[in-house]
């Protein structure tokens, strides 16, 4: 009874507040039913709270209320409950602290996948140990949430380990003083051998900027002629490390943004700064229906600017701009309060009409890309470029050059792959403990491994033996080729890292292969805007 009170005196102040407003003036002042509205949700809390079957968790309740509350204004205006504002502000924040690993739960164990380059468990950590005890008690069926009490903590503090590593009989101890752990953006940075750089690109936290700027003059001492930014599934993050990047590699007095809203300090205009040299290589990046936000205002900037090449398939379409206000009890709630455009003028944010978020989320895995590209323009309004290109409004960024399919797998080889025992990447750290050798020459590894025929027999043994999957026989040996690509994938993770790891999985990507094929038109489009 005492929340059902609190509940309903703080509804009444709020109201009492709002009323006395300037913004609540102008709701009354419009003839709105707000208050009438209002009067009816504590009129239902009343009856709830009176004749409910049982006793009503309020606390509970009224977070449900929050939520549809926000819900209810677009997909993207979200209620943040207090337990979920550390978590949330650390993925983006671009570091915490902690020991420095990748890590899954195999077997019952802590197992790293790879130590943080740069973090205290560089070095000290390999891919595949596995943490048998933290401070001498033992990390059997750990929880992942549990892995987080026990491994993260102040700067220097110590923690102490034992590991279970392979080719090892015994277990090793291991002492790890805590440090601040980068988060990184920048996943993959290398220069494939026709000199193209590739940079892939997770997400845009408050190291991003200077995490890509640094990428790409490492790549350019090492040769780089052009460079493929790889968005896809990059769902977004702050918006000043998008402006800081696209700023990097334009001249001066390039529009590169603006938004729109009912505030006044909603609306700018974000131009590139004055600035002696820039970055003057030919440009692709490559988007899915999984590249949003963030990843659309440097898709949309480098195709309206005519400074590089969008290709791939039509983003999500999320160009609402929301800031996020703190609630008292430590909560918060994120609100839309403008909308992305594009230098051309094109509205990034994807239409939601009905106000069903799981419509809107269905509706784009139900797009179909292949339909044919005269129908699907017709219903777009036009837009163009710097240089007189024609692009797609209507919401998300339709690249240039619409690309094939990501190759499938069969359904089979999928559940293997998504099954918690970390399949290949077991089998890959078993086989390099036992040969070492093959970490001797990456160029030769690269260049001239592939996996013997004793191996494969070996993975599908093990792969048929896997006890809670019933698998195909004839469909898993037809993913035969791609079967050895994720062992060579692995191999090179664990034997060098994760860009040469990277470097294995883009020769089977059939989508970054396509891409290369268009830096032509790409160098083509960058002169004649006289960015090269």
């Amino acid at each position: 009874m005492k929340i059902l009170k609190k509940i309903a005196v703080v509804s009444l102040v709020l109201l009492g507040v709002f009323a006395l407003s300037p913004s609540g003036q102008e709701l009354f002042a419009q003839g709105s039913d707000f208050y009438d509205k209002w009067r009816d949700f504590q009129d239902m809390v009343k009856i709830i709270n009176t004749n409910y079957v049982e006793d009503v968790d309020w606390d509970k309740t009224m977070i449900g209320a929050q939520n549809g509350l926000m819900e209810a204004l677009d997909p993207h205006s979200v209620y943040i409950g207090a337990d979920r504002m550390g978590q949330i502000n650390e993925s983006f924040r671009g570091n915490f602290e902690g020991i420095g690993i990748e890590f899954d739960i195999i077997d019952d164990y802590i197992t790293v996948i790879t130590p943080i380059v740069g973090s205290p468990s560089d070095g000290l950590l390999h891919p595949g140990d596995q943490i048998v005890k933290i401070d001498k008690e033992s990390a059997y069926k750990i929880t992942r949430d549990g892995v987080f009490d026990k491994l993260r903590g102040p700067k220097g503090s110590r923690v102490d380990l034992d590991i279970a590593r392979l080719g090892e009989t015994e277990l090793i101890p291991v002492t790890i003083y805590r440090d601040k752990i980068p988060i990184y953006s920048v996943l993959a940075k290398f220069v494939m051998e026709d000199g193209t750089g590739y940079i892939l690109l997770n997400r845009f936290s408050s190291t991003t900027s200077s995490e890509v700027i640094t990428a790409i003059t490492e790549l350019q001492a090492q040769g780089m002629e052009r460079l493929i930014i790889d968005l896809r599934n990059n769902s977004g993050g702050y918006m000043d490390e998008v402006i800081k990047i696209v700023d990097y590699i334009l001249p001066g007095g390039e529009k590169i943004l603006s938004t729109k809203g009912r505030l006044k300090n909603a609306n700018e205009e974000m131009y590139s700064k004055q600035k002696p040299t820039f970055f003057k290589q030919p440009i692709i990046a490559l988007i899915n229906r999984g590249s949003a936000s963030a990843s659309e205002i440097l898709a949309g900037a480098l195709q309206d600017l005519d400074r590089g090449m969008v290709v791939g398939e039509t983003s999500f379409g999320k160009g609402l701009v929301q800031r996020q206000y703190p609630l008292r009890d430590g909560s918060a709630v994120r609100v839309t309060v403008a909308r992305y455009y594009t230098p051309s003028g094109r509205l990034i944010q994807r239409e939601y009409e009905n106000g069903e978020a799981q419509d809107y989320y269905a509706e784009l895995y139900e797009r179909d890309e292949d339909k044919d590209t005269t129908e699907v323009e017709e219903d777009r309004p036009v837009f163009k470029t710097k240089m007189g290109r024609t692009v797609y409004g209507g919401g998300g960024i339709a690249p240039d050059i619409t690309l094939s399919k990501p190759s499938t797998i069969s359904r089979d080889l999928a559940m293997v792959r998504r099954h918690d025992i970390r399949f290949f990447f077991k089998i890959a750290s078993d086989y390099a403990a036992i040969h070492p050798e093959l970490g001797d020459d990456w160029d030769k590894f690269f260049k001239t491994y592939e996996v013997d025929e004793s191996l494969m027999n070996e993975v599908y043994e093990k792969i048929f033996a896997i006890e809670d999957l019933e698998l195909d026989g004839e469909k898993i040996r037809e993913d035969d080729e791609t079967i050895r690509y994720y062992i060579k994938s692995e191999l090179a993770a664990k034997l060098w890292g994760r860009n040469e790891q990277y470097q294995v999985r883009v020769e089977m990507d059939n989508q970054i292969q396509e891409a290369l094929q268009h830096f032509k038109k790409a160098r083509e489009i960058a002169e004649a805007a006289d960015y090269l």
